[in-house]
C-alpha cells in the first residue's frame, strides 16, 4: 500500500508550462507522455448528445477515481479540467468551424498511479451510484478507457474569447507560422479547456490550442 501523503497532485502546477502558454505568441513546447480518461465521438460538441455524455462520464469516473485514491492509498489530486483531441479528414474543417466533419476524443488527464484495474473500480462505482439513485448510467461509459498520449514536440497558444473565435488564430498557425517554421501536423488538434463554459462568458473562456508536429 502506498504511503499517505499530504502532497495534492495538481497537472496545471506539475507541467505549468503545458497549461499557461503564453496569449501573445506561438510557444515550442515537448510534451512529455500523459495518461487520461478517454471517450471517442463524433460530430458537433453543441448539439451531440454522445458529446454530452462523454463528457458526464469522464468526470464522474474521474471523482470516483480522486476519493477512491484519497480514501485506499492516501493520495490526493484535483480533478483536472476537460480536453479534447480534434479530427478532421481536412484540417481546414476548423478553420470553416464545420462541426458536423469534426470527430473527437474527450480526456481527462489522470495521475500516473492511476491504473486501469483503479478506472474498472470507478466505473463499476459510477454505475452503482446511478442505480441507487435510479438513474440511467450515461452510456459512454461503456466507451471510457484509459490512454497513454505521447504528443511530443508541440506548438501551442492560450486563447481568450469564444470557441468559434478561434478560427484566426488556428489558420494562423496552419497557413503561416508552421510552414514558415518548416513543420507539418503530427497528431490531431488538441484543446485544454480551463474554463468552465456553464459559468463563463464566452469572451472569457481560456483554452490552450495544440497542435503536435514535425519536421517536413
Amino acid at each position: 500500500m502506498t504511503e499517505p501523503t499530504t502532497e495534492k497532485y495538481d497537472v496545471k502546477r506539475a507541467h505549468r508550462a503545458l497549461y499557461a502558454p503564453s496569449t501573445k505568441a506561438f510557444v515550442d513546447v515537448d510534451v512529455p507522455p500523459m495518461q487520461y480518461l478517454a471517450v471517442d465521438g463524433h460530430g458537433d460538441p453543441n448539439t451531440s448528445a454522445a458529446y454530452v455524455q462523454a463528457v458526464e462520464a469522464l468526470f464522474g469516473v474521474a471523482y470516483a477515481l480522486k476519493f477512491a485514491s484519497r480514501r485506499e492509498v492516501g493520495r490526493d489530486f484535483t480533478v483536472a479540467p476537460l480536453e479534447g483531441l480534434w479530427r478532421a479528414d481536412d484540417p481546414a474543417a476548423f478553420v470553416a468551424r464545420d462541426k458536423s466533419a469534426w470527430s473527437w476524443t474527450m480526456l481527462v488527464h489522470q495521475p500516473e498511479w492511476i491504473d486501469e484495474s483503479a478506472v474498472a473500480d470507478a466505473v463499476d462505482a459510477v454505475r452503482a451510484k446511478g442505480a441507487k439513485a435510479k438513474s440511467e448510467p450515461s452510456p459512454a461509459l461503456d466507451l471510457l478507457r484509459l490512454v497513454l498520449l505521447d504528443e511530443g514536440r508541440s506548438v501551442q497558444i492560450l486563447h481568450v474569447g469564444s470557441y468559434d473565435d478561434e478560427a484566426p488564430t488556428l489558420a494562423r498557425l496552419h497557413d503561416e507560422w508552421m510552414p514558415q517554421h518548416g513543420l507539418t501536423f503530427n497528431g490531431p488538434h488538441h484543446e485544454i479547456y480551463l474554463s468552465d463554459a456553464r459559468r463563463t462568458a464566452p469572451e472569457k473562456l481560456r483554452t490552450v490550442l495544440r497542435q503536435p508536429v514535425r519536421r517536413v
